[in-house]
């Protein structure tokens, strides 16, 4: 699927959901700047640089998705989507020393930007990174991975269009009681634009408006999983594997 660049101003928006962007700040003040590694600043602050800034995990999720790893004792996890690795450092921080991520993308150039950071965190022995498309790499695993092989945890920030398609890839490769992980799934608030409105949005916006409104609906449905969708950064939906 062709996807339609973004609209320039969408590079500096924040992913912010709450009432106020003043509220917002003082959330980021008061309890996230203070806690987020240095590291992860750094690799924040040299997003900054690239022209699609805004598909980085913004700090407050990180810091949502590194107490949920430690609350899980998780060990072992995977990545689709990892473009400069702000939420791929997150993890590796959070893990412990033995801990492993496959982290899959197909643009190296985005990854090797956040490389520096990971290295220098002296966590990159936690990683294993494939450039590649993710449907390859996850159809492989489903014919190979045993059962006491697969992950505790997996984070998706990909093509908003197939999430779909990897929840049921996911659904075999997360354990049971493992959890996945998807965001992105408010999408600037755009999920609860009527039809109409929707027809004034960006094209950018539009494109993945309809495949997440109905990813919601269908998640919302399955009873494969326990949900919660957490208003956090764009929208993060957490599903815990029941079966």
């Amino acid at each position: 699927m062709e996807q339609p660049q973004l609209p320039s101003e969408l590079s500096s928006v924040q992913k912010n959901l709450l009432q106020s962007d003043a509220l917002h700040e003082y959330i980021l003040k008061t309890s996230v700047y203070p806690r987020e590694h240095k590291l992860l600043k750094g690799l924040r602050e040299e997003n900054k640089k690239h022209p699609w800034s805004f598909m980085s995990v913004p700090p407050e999720e990180g810091l949502l998705i590194s107490m949920l790893l430690k609350l899980m004792n998780a060990k072992k996890t995977i990545e689709i989507g990892v473009y400069t690795g702000y939420s791929l450092l997150t993890t590796a921080l959070a893990l412990p020393e033995d801990g492993k991520i496959t982290a899959i993308d197909p643009d190296r150039k985005a990854y090797e930007m956040g490389l520096p950071f990971i290295q220098k965190a002296g966590v990159e022995h936690k990683i294993e990174y494939i450039e590649s498309e993710a449907f390859h790499v996850l159809d492989k695993m489903l014919h190979e991975m045993k059962e006491e092989e697969l992950y505790d945890f997996a984070f998706v920030d990909a093509d908003k269009h197939n999430y779909s398609e990897y929840h049921e890839r996911l659904l075999k490769l997360v354990k049971v009681g493992g959890v996945i992980a998807y965001d992105n799934t408010l999408w600037l608030g755009t999920v609860a634009a009527s039809e109409e409105e929707s027809e004034s949005l960006h094209p950018a916006l539009k494109l993945y408006r309809v495949p997440l409104v109905e990813l919601n609906k269908s998640l919302a449905a399955d009873p494969r999983i326990e949900i919660s969708q957490v208003p956090v950064g764009d929208g993060l939906t957490i599903c815990r594997r029941l079966y």
